[in-house]
């Protein structure tokens, strides 16, 4: 299945507009007609008789944009003022940083948080290894590690090309649940070097985030560290995903008065998101899965796991549920369509099929990846398993994020905001108290 690699350009437009009726609506038509989609659209200056307007545009490609612009240089009563890389200047030194905790504002003060104060911390952990949990970060750092094989939708692009994603997903640590999450960069794609790097550099953390690293290896390493290490291991590819595709299937059942645990599921792509939302799906009871990969060993997996094997149409004719993560745009048809089918097309930008014409062609609910974000999933699920002290994120645990998150959904929506830290707060909740009832963590003493 053939992937294609979304290049969205998303630039700020400053356009002086005339300020009467129906003029910024000429510019957010003309925009429209070539194609492009608007973000935010702010006021920077209010002049006699005009305005000042920053509007986010995003166009498919760089020709795009310039077929966007000529428009707007078209419509009389507007000036073009500027273009702004927006994306640019917001990378611009990267995304994240190291902040102290404690003000130092004396010699005394770093007496007491350096040398010789430090001594006696250091002897304390010495004799009692859990005081570290206590008196260091390390019960809240999680490394976020990639060798930057399958970065986003962008394939094996290297390691340092992925760098602004692992911020990214620091920053979010930190923004929706005050964790610290540090990027580390593999210059390597032997699974071997990779289990043995993180296994030496693991003291640091209190748990491991593994990213965008390509299947099959990401099973093998994540299989691996995950059984070498005492703090958890989880490849948010396979395992974040799920966790809020569940959450989406969760409500959809409720919607539609579906019974997920009873209805057949087809998955299309078996790749790390494909296989993660079986593993997930076959955790929380459902039985039948049918599958379809290219790729000789994924559908050897899949069948080992409990899938059974079909073609793409045998796929779509035969699931109540079907789960496309292939990165192919326009995979499913029409007329593959089965009446009261669920679809979810999951490739961005792009999905297997556009969600309206799913339901136009017979299913009862349709939608696309735009909402299935990982990041709902990944900040409470680790919060949870730190707070916890737990030797790994299980089922259970996985399951348990999954109901958190359908629950804060608005009625007919299928997951909530991203950004609301509430849900992430009780994310780390259910989290925290389903690694107590699974045995996955362990009590401390403070």
């Amino acid at each position: 299945m053939r992937i294609e690699y979304s290049n969205k350009v998303i630039r700020t437009l400053t356009v002086k507009v005339t300020d009467k009726p129906g003029f910024l609506g000429k510019i957010t038509t003309a925009i429209g007609e070539c194609g492009g989609l608007i973000g935010e659209i702010s006021t920077t200056h209010v002049g006699k008789g005009y305005k000042i307007r920053a509007l986010d545009v995003y166009a498919e490609d760089e020709n795009n944009l310039n077929e966007m612009l000529l428009a707007l240089k078209n419509i009389e009563g507007s000036e073009l003022v500027s273009v702004t890389d927006v994306v640019e200047e917001n990378h611009m030194g990267g995304k994240i940083e190291i902040r102290p905790t404690v003000d130092i504002n004396s010699l005394d003060d770093l007496r007491i948080v350096y040398t010789p104060g430090v001594a006696s911390i250091c002897h304390k952990i010495q004799q009692n290894p859990e005081l570290a949990r206590k008196f260091t970060t390390i019960s809240n750092n999680v490394a976020i590690v990639t060798n930057g094989t399958a970065v986003l939708g962008l394939g094996d692009i290297g390691a340092v090309a992925g760098m602004p994603v692992m911020e990214g997903k620091g920053m979010l640590f930190k923004i929706l649940a005050d964790i610290n999450g540090i990027p580390i960069l593999l210059d390597t794609k032997d699974p071997e070097e990779i289990i043995n790097t993180i296994k030496h550099i693991a003291p640091t953390f209190g748990a491991i985030k593994l990213e965008d690293i390509k299947a099959p290896e990401c099973f093998e390493i994540e299989e691996k560290l995950d059984a070498m290490l005492d703090i958890p291991v989880l490849h948010d590819d396979q395992h974040g995903t799920a966790v809020v595709v569940l959450a989406a299937l969760i409500n959809i059942a409720k919607y539609t008065f579906l019974n997920l645990r009873e209805s057949s599921v087809g998955i299309i792509g078996l790749g790390a998101a494909g296989t993660g939302i079986m593993k997930l799906l076959k955790a929380y009871g459902v039985k039948t899965f049918n599958g379809v990969d290219l790729d000789v060993s994924a559908m050897e997996r899949f069948e080992s796991l409990g899938g059974t094997r079909k073609d793409l149409r045998g796929v779509v004719s035969e699931s109540r549920i079907v789960i496309a993560t292939t990165g192919c745009p326009n995979l499913i048809t029409p007329d593959m369509i089965q009446e009261g089918q669920v679809i979810l097309a999951l490739s961005n930008p792009n999905p297997e099929i556009d969600p309206d014409l799913a339901v136009k062609s017979g299913a009862i609910f349709a939608a696309d990846g735009k909402s299935v974000n990982n990041a709902l999933a990944f900040p409470g699920l680790f919060k949870g398993a730190l707070i916890s002290n737990a030797r790994t994120i299980n089922d259970q645990m996985k399951i348990a994020a999954a109901k958190a998150i359908a629950s804060f959904a608005l009625d007919g929506d299928l997951v909530p905001n991203i950004l609301d830290k509430n849900v992430h707060n009780a994310v780390a909740k259910e989290v925290e108290t389903a690694a107590y009832r699974s045995g996955s963590a362990r009590y401390t003493e403070e």
